[in-house]
């Protein structure tokens, strides 16, 4: 049972944080999700937001593509199959520890 709790010090750190847990969170749920949804949906500040989905991006979790929706830019993200891999390990591992606490 402590052996579970210590699973904790141990999580993903890139997930841990939680805008990102939020995010991947949100993305692990869908297909993908463009830049204005997630804004919404999280409550981050654009530059916030950027941030932590250029985290994300650089741990090789989420894929962001640039495209134009007639002549609007347009940011779409979605969770690599690494990133989806890495998401379900870091919920597993949460429930595992918060499960031992009682």
């Amino acid at each position: 049972m402590a052996h579970d709790i210590k699973d904790i010090a141990g999580v993903d750190r890139i997930i841990h944080e939680p805008a990102r847990t939020l995010i991947t969170a949100i993305l692990y749920a869908v297909e993908s999700a463009d830049f204005t949804y997630l804004l919404r949906e999280t409550g981050l500040t654009k530059g916030n937001l950027s941030a932590h989905l250029a985290r994300l991006e650089e741990a090789g979790y989420v894929k962001i593509e640039k495209g134009y929706r007639g002549k609007v830019t347009q940011t779409t993200c979605s969770l690599t199959e690494a990133g989806r891999a890495a998401f379900r390990h870091y919920r597993e591992q949460m429930k595992r520890a918060l499960d031992s606490m009682g």
